[in-house]
């Protein structure tokens, strides 16, 4: 039963952290990271990311513009963009390593303690991904909502609102979180080795081929 849950487990572990990487990819480079809809001139809507600003209009499009300078931009949006690359490459390099650690993975069968802690670090690496990508995302939106329920800004004053791109975020850091705990999971778990079992096997057949022999005339 064992050697049928590992594999299992530790394929749904590598396909859930794979679509949080992705996703946390999606998150770095979408544009809307905050939502400006503005009361004056309702056809037109303002989004903020971490590297442009866009307008989108109901007959021209988007039309998008990069920040001309990273020390222009405001604190947590800098800081989330060293986070969303942190948490890319960590979850890039939690794939790559948990990847070699799978038991349906031909290379290295033999190594087995090996394996286990390539899957270890891999899921490990997995939660750190989704915990970089987890912050960023909720500094932004802590930030604003300060800003929306800032009494000293006048109401006639247009309020940035949550983007598509925080939500995906969020998304992307329980996927990556989730992942690593489904393949911490199998090491945890109690594991059959394939030694074991063909030494299991041969005892079997060695104590059948005595029965028999004590049996014959």
């Amino acid at each position: 039963m064992a050697l049928v849950y590992q594999p299992v487990m530790q394929l749904s572990g590598i396909l859930v952290s794979l679509l949080g990487w992705v996703l946390s990819c999606l998150t770095t480079y979408l544009p809307q990271w905050k939502n400006l809809n503005l009361e004056l001139n309702e056809l037109e809507i303002w989004t903020m990311g971490l590297w442009q600003a866009c307008v989108v209009q109901e007959e021209g499009g988007m039309q998008c513009k990069d920040f001309d300078s990273f020390l222009a931009l405001p604190p947590e949006l800098r800081i989330s963009r060293i986070l969303m690359f942190f948490s890319n490459g960590s979850g890039l390099l939690g794939l790559l390593l948990s990847g070699f650690g799978l038991d349906c993975l031909k290379i290295g069968e033999r190594q087995q303690e090996q394996k286990k802690r390539l899957l270890l670090f891999g899921g490990m690496l997995f939660w750190i991904s989704g915990i970089t990508a987890i912050v960023p995302v909720s500094w932004v939106a802590h930030s604003t909502v300060q800003e929306f329920w800032d009494e000293n800004i006048p109401d006639i004053v247009p309020r940035w609102d949550f983007g598509e791109a925080l939500f995906v975020g969020w998304l992307a850091g329980f996927c990556l979180i989730l992942g690593g705990s489904l393949l911490n999971c199998t090491i945890c778990s109690t594991e059959v080795h394939p030694s074991s079992v063909h030494y299991a096997v041969a005892g079997q057949q060695d104590q059948r081929q005595r029965s028999e022999t004590e049996t014959r005339p």
